[in-house]
């Protein structure tokens, strides 16, 4: 029996083997998704020298006022373990991009705490990101393909994420869970809970 990376586990019983459609979109769903991760990293190296999980940190820490999150939430929310997330943010801590904090009402656990600078290079690398990945996928879709594949990856990803982190509460977490689903303002005028245009 093998089990499912949400702890659940898959029956036993014969394979269901992919038939020919099955086995030829999702071979083209991870071709997709490779070269689009490998693009990406190349763009964002190229025009603002940051690597694609550097954006995807920052992406995370300006979605949220105080521009800071616990380590085990920002873990979770970018799908990593924890260890990697601590040895990538001390390679971006050394860059001046971001720091790392005690917690300072309840001092059980680390913040990642966006930097200015930080703020600066993702300022100056969304512009060229937005077109990228507005070139890549949306100008080659319809309004009607844009819906379909919003229902679909609304039909997947819910059986993929992973649960919540259960590290206790604080007043920062609290106020960073309010914060971030009444929506704030960046500082290039967007609202984070439409953080499409960065991502």
């Amino acid at each position: 029996m093998s089990s499912r990376s949400g702890g659940g586990a898959f029956p036993a019983g014969p394979v269901r083997w992919l038939d020919e459609r099955e086995q030829r979109v999702w071979r083209r769903y991870l071709l997709m998704a490779s070269q689009l991760a490998a693009q990406m990293n190349r763009q964002l190296a190229a025009d603002a020298g940051l690597s694609l999980a550097d954006y995807e940190v920052l992406v995370r820490l300006t979605d949220v006022p105080a521009g800071r999150l616990r380590v085990t939430r920002l873990a979770h929310d970018l799908s990593w373990e924890q260890s990697r997330l601590s040895h990538h943010v001390a390679r971006m801590a050394r860059r001046g991009l971001v720091a790392r904090e005690e917690c300072a009402d309840d001092g059980r656990g680390a913040l990642v705490a966006l930097t200015e600078h930080g703020r600066t290079m993702i300022e100056h690398a969304a512009p060229a990101h937005v077109a990228f990945v507005r070139a890549s996928v949306f100008d080659v879709l319809t309004d009607a393909k844009v819906d379909t594949l919003d229902a679909i990856l609304g039909s997947i990803l819910p059986g993929l994420l992973p649960d919540e982190p259960r590290t206790p509460r604080s007043a920062h977490d609290a106020e960073t869970d309010q914060n971030t689903s009444a929506g704030h303002e960046t500082s290039s005028g967007r609202r984070t809970v439409q953080r499409g245009d960065r991502d």
